[in-house]
């Protein structure tokens, strides 16, 4: 298993508390797919991200995005614990389970520091 740095995991309850105070259906989703992008290789992480997914979905009455996170929420641990997921991928039903996607700048810096100089 890959242990995500501090500050990534610090982003990633960042982002969760930011989706659970957003007014706005559109802002809670892009904190959960930036979570979920800090998640990944953590499995606990990751699945809590994709349980917090299928919560707005059916707040939502979203069917199919609800049905998708049942899928990722299956998938979510294994995928973690063998490294076997696609870096970037915003985790919602509508993006591929297994397609890469760019990692934005600030996420990427906290998933992968470089070390003091």
């Amino acid at each position: 298993m890959t242990r995500i740095p501090a500050q990534a995991r610090a982003g990633y309850h960042e982002e969760m508390r930011a989706a659970k105070t957003a007014a706005d259906p559109d802002q809670r989703w892009k904190h959960l797919e930036r979570a979920h992008i800090l998640s990944q290789p953590d499995p606990w992480l990751h699945t809590g991200n994709h349980i917090a997914m299928f919560a707005l979905a059916i707040r939502q009455r979203d069917r199919r995005e609800a049905f998708g996170q049942i899928v990722r929420i299956i998938v979510a641990a294994p995928g973690s614990l063998s490294g076997r997921y696609p870096e970037g991928n915003t985790g919602r039903s509508r993006v591929a389970l297994r397609r890469p996607m760019p990692t934005p700048p600030d996420l990427d810096a906290l998933l992968h520091p470089q070390p003091a100089a």
